[in-house]
């Protein structure tokens, strides 16, 4: 179990990564939302889940690829971005913000010998409009769960098997559905970079973007928060869990002192 202090100090560290990705979009006019457990952090507790150790964010697909274009040369020293291409040892399709401040070990890569980069982390994954119709609904659950099939082994996938090969055709193949943003009557879906959660959002709930309070700042929501949520959790995220459900990524975190 990782001491209540240390997360703290390493979710104010994965904020300052926040706050510099924030002001980046903003330069650049990109547009992203919290995601996932940040976005219900926003939710329930104005801030970080108490217990979580990473930040969740989402951009359409061409502000994603407009940041793979600007992140390497406009992000200050203090991060690493990373992708497949710039730590080849990497096996997953989407961007991490990785801090050089501090290390995480997730229980997946526990004992495990790890040659990429492990900063605390900020996930940034790519999204998708299709046309919302029920065959489009059942090919989306279908294509994540060939994904998931043949990814890294990770927190979410532990029994994948890595074939890069197969995973980018299937990737490529979502794509190929992608609409553009005029279509407001479309599906919003994650891209299969990320094939943990094949949820999917009403164009109209997600767009235009609000904002909620998130640790004392204000950071890009989709419209509707609860609509969203809904959409990805089974239980009522309303709800704080009781202590044995809380769900932490993290083995252990250290810190390099020399750089704070």
């Amino acid at each position: 179990m990782i001491d209540p202090e240390v997360l703290r100090k390493a979710q104010l560290i994965m904020l300052d990564m926040l706050i510099e990705f924030d002001a980046l979009c903003k330069k650049h006019e990109l547009r992203y939302w919290l995601d996932s457990g940040s976005l219900l952090g926003a939710v329930r507790h104005q801030g970080f889940i108490p217990w979580d150790d990473d930040i969740d964010l989402s951009m359409p697909l061409e502000d994603y690829n407009k940041f793979l274009l600007i992140a390497e040369s406009e992000l200050s020293d203090e991060i690493f971005f990373q992708t497949s291409q710039s730590d080849p040892s990497f096996k997953f399709d989407y961007i991490k913000l990785r801090s050089k401040k501090a290390e995480i070990v997730e229980f997946h890569e526990k004992d495990q010998a790890i040659k990429y980069h492990q900063g605390i982390f900020v996930d940034i994954f790519p999204m998708l409009a299709i046309e919302n119709s029920e065959a489009n609904e059942k090919l989306y659950d279908r294509t994540l769960a060939e994904i998931r099939d043949v990814s890294a082994i990770s927190l979410h996938t532990p029994k994948g098997t890595n074939n890069p090969v197969k995973r980018a055709a299937l990737i490529a193949s979502l794509k190929e559905q992608h609409l553009g943003w005029q279509n407001t009557q479309s599906k919003v879906i994650y891209g299969g970079e990320m094939p943990d959660v094949a949820a999917s959002f009403e164009f109209k709930e997600v767009f235009p973007l609000s904002t909620l309070e998130f640790e004392g700042l204000s950071f890009p929501t989709p419209k509707n928060p609860s609509h969203y949520l809904n959409a990805i959790y089974s239980f009522d995220y309303r709800q704080v869990p009781p202590p044995h459900q809380r769900i932490i990524h993290a083995h252990s975190i250290d810190f390099n002192d020399y750089l704070q």
